[in-house]
């Protein structure tokens, strides 16, 4: 078994990181932060409050979730687009402190870590997830860094964006994340951490892949 669970917070590349390490070695892909924001997107739909916790626990027993490639597919649809709002980002957030919710979420991702080699990218991954993964990174940059980057994402695809607005919704989100009860936000003791605030992608996929290689070496 070779597992990489890969932590940090909201905006810090995990998602693009994890998929093109997971392509260059043939491994599995699985973002669980997705599985949240599906969850979060059928709150959203059926304008269920965040907070209402018997509500959601109702609506989990008639979801399904599950990944085709690199798509997941809310109750058979593919979401994988619409979970990408600032509004269903939030959502997720609050959706994440619930416990039927991240109940769901980890044993659905630890099924799928018994049974194959993977990459696996979330907020607790390597903490309570996946405890034994062969390969911990904690991936993280700075909030401005992450906000300029979520900006200029949000231009080149032709969207208005505010770049005050998008650091102050990151910062509430990582307080969310580092404080909220249920498995918080923290790097793993055997986690390595990696500050990708002056890194580009391709620099970032050849520091992870040197750490891959030299596991394998040993």
């Amino acid at each position: 078994m070779f597992r990489i669970a890969i932590d940090g917070p909201g905006g810090a590349g995990k998602s693009t990181i994890a998929k093109l390490v997971a392509d260059r070695y043939g491994l599995d892909y699985v973002d669980t932060g997705a599985m949240y924001r599906a969850i979060a997107l059928k709150t959203v739909r059926a304008g269920i409050d965040q907070s209402d916790v018997a509500a959601i626990e109702k609506m989990l027993e008639t979801t399904d979730i599950d990944f085709n490639g690199t798509s997941i597919l809310l109750d058979g649809e593919d979401v994988s687009t619409l979970i990408r709002t600032q509004e269903v980002s939030m959502a997720a957030s609050n959706v994440s402190k619930i416990g039927c919710v991240r109940e769901v979420v980890s044993n659905l991702s630890r099924s799928m870590a018994e049974s194959k080699d993977l990459v696996m990218d979330g907020r607790d991954i390597g903490t309570n997830v996946i405890k034994d993964a062969e390969l911990k990174i904690f991936l993280t940059a700075s909030a401005e860094v992450r906000a300029k980057r979520r900006y200029d994402q949000l231009i080149e695809a032709g969207k208005e964006a505010d770049y005050d607005t998008i650091l102050r919704e990151i910062e509430e989100r990582d307080y969310q994340d580092t404080h909220r009860e249920l498995n918080p936000l923290a790097q793993a003791e055997d986690a390595v951490y990696l500050d990708t605030s002056d890194m580009n992608i391709d620099e970032v996929v050849a520091a992870i892949s040197e750490m891959i290689d030299s596991k394998e070496r040993n």
